[in-house]
């Protein structure tokens, strides 16, 4: 038991990386069990052992999260990163689709602020029973 008590002050427990990064302890597991973020020794007794090297990679999951790449992006660009070998390239490449599907998200939201708000200035907002709302919402195309 003191054995593992000492190797558990040797490394930070979850609680604690969780604190550090600002990343909620269940994500921190789902980031593990989806193979993002490198499973961390245990003790003897079983509990979980993370180091330095997992503060600096859940930050910069968090971060690459925040910017909106896809795990599988983040996976990839995290294992050309700490290959030793990074390719720039291979990045780039990652970035450039995730930009087109940014830039065709906004597109989209752009589109949607227009129907809304041409509907919205339709809109009576009377005790009538036509709504322009209802009636957008009612008819909206089937996909």
């Amino acid at each position: 038991m003191k054995d593992s008590k000492k190797s558990l002050r040797l490394g930070i427990p979850r609680g604690e990386l969780a604190r550090r990064t600002g990343v909620n302890i269940e994500t921190i597991r789902y980031f593990e069990t989806v193979g993002i973020l490198a499973a961390p020794p245990r003790t003897v007794g079983g509990h979980r052992i993370y180091g330095e090297e997992h503060v600096r990679a859940l930050r910069f999951i968090k971060r690459a999260r925040e910017l909106g790449f896809a795990p599988a992006d983040v996976r990839a660009i995290l294992e050309v990163s700490n290959s030793g070998k990074a390719c720039c390239a291979e990045v780039r490449d990652i970035a450039v689709h995730h930009l087109s599907e940014v830039r065709a998200k906004m597109n989209d939201l752009a589109e949607l602020e227009r129907l809304l708000a041409t509907t919205v200035a339709r809109c009576e907002g009377g005790s009538a029973p036509e709504c322009a709302v209802i009636d957008m919402l009612d008819s909206a195309p089937a996909t």
